[in-house]
């Protein structure tokens, strides 16, 4: 299973994430837009995801709620700005808990002799919001949710 690369500069409004997947780009692309297979791996296993909306196409909205045992639910949300299949998505994002803080993803995927390099270009409105993202515990929350998108992909394959 590869590790996720994370670089964060100091001082700039961005993340970017790239992992390498041992699946095509076409099983990947798919993976990650299919409704019925977010639930498996979006976010930490600790939670429950239910995919409330999803509308994979240029303008379309998408929101995932998260559960708990004993704890509140979590929701996020965001619009779809561009599908250009299997090659990138660039879609908002923003925490329910959090609202007017705003990002911009850029995923994109391509072919790397039948693995797929995926890298997630996250854009923030500020430095603060990014750092404040940083301090989550995004980056433990995200190797686990790749993990288990991995996993998911190997069922698939």
């Amino acid at each position: 299973m590869s590790k996720i690369k994370l670089i964060a500069e100091p001082g700039k409004q961005e993340i970017v994430i790239t992992r390498v997947f041992d699946a095509p780009r076409n099983l990947v692309f798919e993976t990650y837009i299919n409704p019925d297979v977010i639930p498996k791996w979006w976010g930490p296993s600790k939670y429950v995801t239910t995919v409330d909306k999803m509308e994979v196409r240029t303008g379309g909205i998408w929101r995932y709620v998260q559960r708990a045992k004993e704890e509140d639910e979590f929701a996020f949300h965001g619009v779809y700005h561009a599908i250009v299949a299997p090659e990138r998505l660039v879609f908002t994002f923003e925490f329910e808990g959090m609202p007017g803080h705003v990002l911009l993803e850029t995923v994109t995927f391509e072919d790397n002799n039948g693995k797929t390099l995926m890298t997630d270009r996250m854009v923030f409105q500020t430095v603060e919001d990014r750092d404040g993202m940083l301090g989550s515990g995004m980056e433990a929350g995200l190797t686990e949710a790749l993990d288990r998108f991995e996993q998911q992909l190997q069922t698939l394959v």
